[in-house]
């Protein structure tokens, strides 16, 4: 159950220019050993990607559709990937 895996959620709503990417990476480093990215869409989005154990994974996940996010988040579509690797800690871009 707790094998390495890749996250791959993009999330809809009030996302950007409230600190969205900011408070995930910082959610990511609080939960420890994962890495990965969040990065602004053109659309509106953000995308997360997060790599680490599949426990981790998902206390990003239930984060990013909790309450406790900055701005509105109105959904969260995910898929789920073996990891890729590459990730230097966790990046805002």
């Amino acid at each position: 159950m707790n094998e390495d895996v890749r996250l791959t959620a993009w999330v809809r709503g009030r996302v950007q220019q409230v600190g969205f990417r900011w408070f995930t990476r910082a959610n990511a480093l609080e939960i420890g050993g994962l890495t990965g990215f969040a990065l602004n869409l053109d659309d509106g989005r953000v995308q997360v990607v997060a790599e680490g154990r599949r426990e981790d994974c998902h206390r990003l996940l239930d984060w990013l559709r909790s309450d406790d996010t900055p701005g509105r988040v109105d959904g969260v579509t995910e898929i789920w990937d073996t990891p890729r690797g590459g990730y230097e800690g966790f990046a805002i871009r």
